[in-house]
Parts: structure tokens; C-alpha cells; sequence
């Protein structure tokens, strides 16, 4: 079945008691069982049953089962945001002596966990520029426990040749990890470019709305963990083989220690949203190539940066990845940094915040918000200019929508 179908014919786990054609909310903390055996079966994970809901929830469950359908995972794992989807599947890998091979165009969060927060625990990561895939090979030795990227770069649109790195990282015997965030799994599918485990912000397009947080772990059962150097999996796989290894160490070590697990009502908000998926997206994503193509008739504007221009350095790239609708965001650049913050000041439609892919159209200034807590130089390194302004597009008509961006810019209509 495509995309469409799949998604709404999933089946609960459990026929509903009243015929729901919505997943209820279990908003509960325990679960009652029928006898000792069942709630040791439970516990001891023989059986699928929840044992708790800071382990399973009926509801986190029936998402993560529908997305797994969609993607043909091994396995996914729904948490509370896509920061800690990201902190699960490096600290599934990772371990003292080990170290992570990292792309330096990374969004800002995703710099500080590993440079600050995996650092303090001796796990060495080596930034490089994943464009240039001889650079990234160059990085990995027996010690590294993964390869680490954004498929398209947040804020700087850069775009990583997806199978070589593939082809690399498997050679060396290396898990290739993804943040596909920009682009919905409707669309691009990292199974099929040989992505071993890719993380998502279900916050984002899932959501569809800015509803809830939430963060999504896949699993494509693709790589064998028999030969990680982390000896933790290498031990799991005597226990639950060589393909389940990570996704065993996730389910019963990291959600049960760590308790991030998403909420009931987050859950219930993104099954929802992946109804609508596919139609916001292709919709949003529309708006974006023609007002990004649009924008670059205006002089005020220096630069126009969205992979699906065809002048754009990497559109070929894209274009073979992602087809011809890469992501609903795009950035310009304006002759400064007060030239950059007047702009945003005087949106009208647009909204100043944060977050990618509301139904909102939003604006937000990168440089001195999301990474602002980095110096000039380190900005300068990651390819963060203090001229660009970061648009993700929503749902408003379009004219609207550049009508905004030219009044913003006080040009005469």
C-alpha cells in the first residue's frame, strides 16, 4: 500500500471496547494485570503487554506501530522530544574511549550534546564537513561508534551525498546516524539510501501544528552490531542478535533508566497529525520553491538559499535525494544584522518564533537565537552569518505570504 493508505489502516494493538476510529488517550501511570504471571511477563518483556507508563503506553505504542508500517523500520521508539531522540541514539552507540564522527553544520543543540554534554562523559567527537566525504573518512578509526549528520543542514541548506557516506561508514563497519528532520519520511525514505538509524522532531511536520514535542528513533534493523566496538551491544547481540541489539539496549536500558518516553497526549496530537502529513507538506513545500524563487527578484535581498532552485550548488544532489520538493524552509540574507532584525520586526502575516514546519509560517534570526550562545568565530565556522533569517513556511496563501516578506522589507507595493 502507499503512503496514504498505510497510515490510516494501521490496526491498534487492541480492538477498542467502543469501536474508536481514533486511538484513545491511556492517560494512566499503571496498568492492571490478570495474574503474577502476565505482570512478570510484562516486566521481563515476554510479552508486549505495558508494564508502566514511563516504559509503554497503549497510545505512544499505537503511533510508534504506525510509523514503523509507513517506513518499514525494525523498530520505533517515540520520545518526548527530538533533542532526546538524538540523545538515545548516540548514547545507544557511544561510550568512554569510543568516539562520533559529526558534521560542524549541525543545529545548535545538537553541537552543545555532543561537544559538552557527551564530552564530559570521554566520548571523543570529531567534527567534519560532511559535503566533502574524503574529509569525513579520513576521521574514522577502530574507535568510532557512529557517523553523525542532517540530511539538509539547519540553517546553512548544506547537502551530504546520502549514499557514499553509506558506502563509507558500512565499509569501515560504522552505523550511519540521521537527523531527517527537513524532510518528512512521505516523501524521502532513508532506509532506501542505506541510513541505519534515523532520528526525527515529530514537533515538526508530524505535529503538523506546533501541538506537542516529540521525537521519533528508527531503526532499520540493517546493521550488525556484532562488529560496534561499543562491547555493551556487542554483548546484547549474544543475547538478542546481531540486527536487535540497538533497539534492545533503547527498549529495556535507556527508556527505563532515562524516562523519556513521549507523552499520551503528544502521541495522540502526531497520530493525528500523520493523517495530514503528506498533503501539508507537499502544500508547504510548494509555497516555499515558489516564494524562495520569488524573493530573488528583490534587490533588498543578497542571497536566496533553498536546495530546490536550479542554481542553487545543490540542487542535482537534492533534486536525486529529495525530488523536486526539498523541505518547506528556506533563508535569506540582507546586507546586515540590523538590516536581518528590522525585517523580522516589522512581520506582519509571518510569525517571529521559532520551531520548523507549523501551520504557521515563522522567522527567527539564527545566529543570535539558536545559536547565539556561540562566539563570532565558532558561528563563522558552522556557517551561521548574522545576515540570514531562517523562514519556514505553513499554510497561508502565498501572495499573502510574499506580500509580508516585501512590506517587511518596506517596499513600495
Amino acid at each position: 500500500m502507499n503512503y496514504e493508505t498505510k497510515v490510516l489502516t494501521t490496526k491498534y494493538q487492541k480492538p477498542d471496547a467502543y469501536g474508536a476510529l481514533s486511538m484513545p488517550v491511556y492517560y494512566t501511570a499503571a496498568f492492571e494485570f490478570p495474574d503474577a504471571k502476565a505482570m512478570s511477563d510484562a516486566f521481563c518483556g515476554r510479552s508486549m503487554a505495558p508494564s508502566y507508563a514511563r516504559i509503554a503506553n497503549p497510545t505512544v505504542t499505537y503511533l510508534e506501530e504506525r510509523v514503523r508500517q509507513i517506513t518499514g523500520a525494525q523498530s520505533v521508539t517515540a520520545l518526548n522530544t527530538g533533542m532526546a531522540a538524538i540523545h538515545y541514539a548516540l548514547t545507544a552507540v557511544s561510550g568512554a574511549g569510543l568516539n562520533i564522527v559529526a558534521s560542524k553544520h549541525l543545529f545548535g543543540n545538537s553541537v552543545s550534546l555532543l561537544r559538552d554534554t557527551l564530552g564530559a562523559f570521554s566520548v571523543e567527537v570529531r567534527f567534519a564537513d560532511f559535503t566533502k566525504t574524503e574529509e569525513v573518512e579520513a576521521q574514522i578509526d577502530d574507535k568510532t561508534c557512529a557517523l553523525f549528520f542532517e540530511i539538509i543542514t539547519n540553517p546553512q541548506l548544506f547537502v551530504a551525498d546520502i549514499k557514499v557516506l553509506s558506502e563509507i561508514a558500512h565499509r569501515k563497519g560504522v552505523p550511519l546516524i540521521a537527523d531527517t528532520t527537513i524532510v518528512p519520511f512521505s516523501t524521502f525514505h532513508a532506509n532506501e539510501l542505506g541510513v541505519d538509524i534515523e532520528v526525527v522532531s515529530s514537533t515538526k511536520y508530524i505535529s503538523g501544528g506546533g501541538t506537542g514535542l516529540g521525537g521519533l528513533l528508527i531503526d532499520y534493523g540493517r546493521y550488525d552490531w556484532s562488529q560496534h566496538p561499543s562491547p555493551v551491544l556487542q554483548a546484547r547481540t549474544k543475547r538478542v542478535g546481531k540486527k536487535l541489539a540497538f533497539t534492545a539496549r533503547v527498549k529495556t536500558e535507556l527508556i527505563t533508566n532515562l524516562g523519556s518516553l513521549m507523552m499520551p497526549q503528544a502521541a495522540y496530537m502526531e497520530t493525528l497529525g500523520l493523517d495530514t502529513l503528506d498533503i501539508r507538506f507537499r502544500r508547504q513545500a510548494e509555497t516555499t520553491l515558489w516564494l524562495a524563487q520569488q524573493c530573488r527578484e528583490l534587490p533588498e535581498i543578497k542571497r536566496v538559499n533553498y536546495t530546490g532552485l536550479e542554481d542553487n550548488p545543490f540542487y542535482e544532489l537534492s533534486t536525486r535525494q529529495f525530488g523536486q520538493l526539498p523541505g518547506a524552509v528556506f533563508t535569506i540574507d540582507l546586507e546586515s544584522k540590523e538590516a536581518a532584525w528590522a525585517f523580522i520586526d516589522n512581520l506582519q502575516v509571518i510569525r517571529r518564533a521559532t520551531n520548523l514546519f507549523d501551520r504557521k509560517s515563522l522567522a527567527i534570526h539564527p545566529a543570535s537565537t539558536i545559536f547565539g550562545l556561540f562566539t563570532p568565530e565558532q558561528c563563522a565556522e558552522m556557517s551561521v552569518p548574522d545576515t540570514t533569517v531562517r523562514l519556514s513556511i505553513g499554510l497561508e496563501d502565498k501572495s499573502d505570504l510574499l506580500e509580508d516578506i516585501k512590506q517587511a522589507l518596506r517596499i513600495k507595493l
